[in-house]
């Protein structure tokens, strides 16, 4: 019975992430194409999210209220509780994005938009593997997903030194500067988060944590330090 339970957990779980991926795809998508219909379809999309972040939670609370979960089983509760967290703060910077970019319609900025496109699709990526690597309890992928996100962070500092330059009349106002960082900002935290994800994974197949640049087998209770 425990083992249905949390089959049937994993996969509302996924269907959560599904639902974010969308939304933070589709807020950059309504974007470049010129298209507020579908950055309003955002808003509608959170509220979704909302409702099933509480459905996840009450179902762990239930999980472990009933079945006391232990090792490998409490680990993926435990986890999965907070990936959903993750997976709902995703949305809220998906929301954030769409009214950014609703703003940005009337003033899109070209060279910078090349650089958030970059940083849209590898931060979409980070999500996409890192919930690949959740459903195979695959801990080498969810490894690869969290190195790539010194280059998501490297295209967010291109992105700030190229606004710095282009915060001209003639170029682009104070406040298209704004909600360009903004954005950009904003993908940076869903590729943090993201990394939350694959890190959890590990956690679950491993039961190891790997957070901080410190490695901790629980089991063992060694501790190492350094870049993983």
């Amino acid at each position: 019975m425990l083992r249905d339970k949390l089959i049937e957990l994993k996969k509302t779980l996924i269907d959560q992430s599904i639902l974010v991926e969308k939304m933070i795809e589709q807020s950059f998508q309504g974007l470049i194409r010129n298209n507020p219909v579908l950055l309003k379809e955002i808003m509608i999309m959170e509220k979704q999210v909302n409702l099933k972040e509480i459905e996840i939670e009450q179902n762990c609370t239930n999980i472990m209220a009933l079945y006391h979960p232990e090792a490998r089983d409490l680990r993926s509760v435990l986890m999965m509780l907070s990936m959903n967290k993750d997976l709902e703060r995703m949305a809220d910077l998906a929301q954030d994005n769409a009214c950014s970019a609703l703003f940005l319609l009337k003033n899109p900025c070209l060279r910078t938009m090349i650089d958030l496109a970059a940083m849209a699709q590898k931060a979409i990526r980070m999500l996409r593997e890192s919930i690949t690597a959740f459903i195979n309890e695959d801990p080498a992928l969810a490894e690869q997903v969290c190195r790539l996100d010194d280059e998501v962070d490297e295209l967010k500092i291109k992105i700030f030194k190229t606004l710095l330059t282009e915060i001209l009349p003639d170029k682009i106002s104070l406040e298209s500067a704004f909600h360009l960082n903004n954005i950009a900002q904003n993908l940076e935290k869903i590729a943090d988060l993201s990394t939350n994800l694959a890190e959890d994974t590990v956690f679950i197949a491993r039961g190891i944590i790997v957070k901080h640049n410190i490695t901790r087998d629980i089991e063992s209770g060694g501790i190492t330090c350094g870049k993983q």
